[in-house]
């Protein structure tokens, strides 16, 4: 008869993530998940594989806690909701006390080019948010809140980058100003 799991996976999880997302993968070791876990090096990994596994896991589990295309498709004026999309970011950052950032912007960076399917994980996030950001800016041309000359997919890159940027700066130096300035900056690259 098999021996039931004495944890919840679920909150352990949930615990990785947090884990993961303050220190990074790098800095995190097996001694310390198992102390937030509270459970046994043997426990996670029977439940979860190793290391890597666990921070694919809550990567994994990040990213499906984001609504991006529903923040952005609601019905309505687009360059609202695009403002109110940017402006949620810079909102985050400021209310981020850790500075812990935007947990794939620091698998980013921290990964660089050394392992592909993590960093799969950060194209495929960074391309849908890109989709949906063309899609609404799609939206806007075609309700005329923006020039027909502009191209929507060119802007949705740029909008990307600007949102990772946002990221960064957030968890360096998160001065309001300079993020709300970027912010009306973008806005007004976008009808001119």
């Amino acid at each position: 008869m098999a021996r039931s799991k004495e944890f919840d996976p679920d909150a352990a999880l949930q615990q990785a993530l947090e884990l993961f997302w303050e220190r990074g993968y790098e800095a995190t070791s097996m001694a310390d998940l198992v102390a937030r876990l509270g459970v046994s090096r043997a426990s996670i990994y029977a439940t979860f594989g190793g290391k890597r596994e666990l921070y694919l896991k809550a990567l994994d589990r990040y990213l499906a806690q984001r609504d991006v295309v529903g923040e952005l498709s609601r019905p309505g004026p687009a360059l609202p909701a695009i403002r109110s999309f940017l402006d949620s970011y810079v909102a985050e950052c400021l209310a981020d006390e850790l500075r812990r950032g935007c947990m794939v912007v620091n698998t980013a960076v921290e990964f660089s080019t050394r392992d592909a399917a993590v960093l799969a994980k950060v194209a495929t996030s960074w391309a849908g948010l890109e989709t949906a950001l063309a899609a609404t800016l799609i939206r806007a041309r075609a309700q005329g809140e923006i020039p027909e000359s502009k191209d929507p997919q060119a802007l949705a890159r740029f909008l990307l980058v600007l949102l990772q940027g946002l990221r960064v700066l957030g968890r360096a130096d998160p001065d309001p100003r300079r993020l709300r300035d970027a912010v009306a900056q973008a806005m007004s690259t976008l009808t001119i």
